[in-house]
């Protein structure tokens, strides 16, 4: 009997049931994490998963099925209910062409020096606890929370194409929630550094720095007052840049949702949709993102710029959609986990660095904002629509050309592309962050991405405060 999660094994059976098109994902996945809340150790867990994903295409239909169960018969069960589910899709269903590209073969491993597997339980609990008395030492901070975090993902990609891709990630990171209270105000903030490496990365870090930078802030934000609301010149930081192009921007690129009329981009291929100072880039092995060598379906990431000096240029790619709509697979089809099928998604997002330097973009700023997104909330976008709103971090008043006091519920509200033509000046500070605690959801499914950016000058921007 073959090895039930025997790639080659699934490739040669789905065929002889006369399959057209097969491939194979085969995952281990182990995720670790320590939650320490108000001084309480609430969990110690590691998750592991371990199991196969089939997709099959008969005559046009493509038809998905996974198993956890290791063993040959519940094997060749998971690829019977795909061959059948594409069979089914002739009913009602859509047809789907793949794009024909080059074969991939490569083993591919993210660098790392120390194992955290290795690492003692007690040594990683050490270094919550401490995070969290540096964090509670702040004046103000009545509630903080530190989590842990490490994902080593390992998956396998095999098609009836002849491809074989294999790449295994490490993911590693610390975060911290402070809430700081004064009087009757109550404010959060969260803040988490990770990075795709090992261990040494903990060990690279003063944690207990980082908590009290938090807890500051959180602590110095209850006693901020609220922004006035309008319209104001406002400097975005390099996480702000990156959770509003992501959000607003990288979805309306993901060309599923161009295919389906959902994205305010479609039918726009060689306007003018930014400044010319904005170029906007997908790329799945920049420096401080998440690495992503290969796509679910085996495609090499490549960089793909969707707007091009303002110009749109593109959109993300799967197979199917390069297929269906026109263009190149980009390496943007991506899955949470073997058992859940390809949706196009981000990689890293985030726009190229301009040439000028950041205390440049403040200078001739008489009233303004400085929004940060350090302790960001997140916010609500349509990307048919092309609107945005997001609420910032604890943010600063500019006067002058000069940074002054703290302001807090600092939110921004418009439409993207207006934003992106309101762009005026690009610095040359690029940074792009990723994380181990979360990532992007879409379709029911969460993959982990990055995004990032310089700072930026945007002239006109409608703000909303209090909270």
């Amino acid at each position: 009997m073959p090895d039930p999660f025997d790639p080659y094994a699934i490739l040669s059976y789905a065929e002889k049931l006369g399959a057209d098109f097969v491939d194979v994902r085969v995952q281990r996945r182990l995720y670790e994490t320590i939650h320490l809340d108000n001084g309480v150790l609430r969990e110690y867990s590691i998750d592991k998963i371990y199991g196969v994903g089939v997709r099959i295409y008969l005559d046009g239909y493509m038809g998905f099925a996974s198993t956890n169960k290791p063993d040959w018969e519940s094997v060749k069960k998971t690829v019977e209910d795909a061959l059948c589910a594409a069979k089914a899709m002739r009913l009602t269903g859509k047809k789907q062409e793949l794009y024909k590209r080059k074969t991939s073969k490569d083993s591919r491993t993210s660098t790392y020096k120390v194992s955290a597997e290795e690492v003692d339980p007690s040594t990683k609990i050490n270094i919550v606890v401490e995070a969290y008395k540096r964090c509670r030492s702040v004046e103000g901070i009545v509630s903080a929370l530190i989590r842990y975090g490490y994902e080593h993902d390992k998956r396998q990609y095999v098609s009836s194409w002849g491809d074989d891709v294999q790449v295994e990630t490490r993911l590693i990171g610390i975060g911290i929630l402070a809430i700081g209270k004064h009087g009757e105000v109550m404010e959060r903030v969260y803040d988490a550094d990770s990075a795709v490496a090992g261990w040494e990365f903990i060990e690279s870090r003063d944690w207990g720095v980082f908590a009290e930078e938090v807890g500051k802030l959180a602590s110095e934000a209850s006693k901020a007052p609220a922004i006035k609301p309008g319209v104001y010149t406002a400097i975005l930081d390099n996480e702000m840049v990156g959770l509003m192009l992501h959000e607003a921007f990288g979805h309306a690129s993901e060309a599923d949702e161009v295919e389906a009329n959902g994205s305010i981009l479609r039918g726009r291929i060689g306007q003018q949709v930014a400044n010319p100072l904005v170029t906007i880039v997908d790329d799945g092995m920049i420096e401080g993102g998440f690495w992503i060598p290969y796509d679910d379906e085996g495609t090499p990431k490549r960089r793909v710029a969707t707007v091009e000096k303002g110009v749109l240029k593109g959109f993300l790619h799967s197979l199917t959609t390069a297929k269906s709509i026109g263009g190149e697979p980009t390496g943007n089809a991506r899955a949470m986990a073997y058992s859940y099928p390809v949706l196009v998604r981000q990689t890293n997002t985030f726009m190229l660095p301009g040439d000028a330097k950041p205390e440049e973009l403040f200078e001739d700023v008489k009233q303004g904002v400085y929004i940060r997104g350090r302790g960001a909330l997140g916010g609500e976008v349509n990307p048919a629509m092309g609107t945005f709103t997001f609420i910032a971090g604890p943010s600063y008043i500019i006067e002058n050309g000069e940074i002054k006091n703290m302001v807090r519920g600092v939110m921004l509200s418009g439409m993207i592309l207006e934003t992106l033509r309101n762009v005026d000046m690009v610095a040359n500070d690029l940074k792009v962050k990723t994380s181990v605690f979360g990532g992007c959801g879409k379709g029911g499914q969460m993959v982990r991405v990055g995004d990032g950016g310089p700072h930026v000058r945007v002239s006109r921007i409608t703000i909303g405060g209090g909270r």
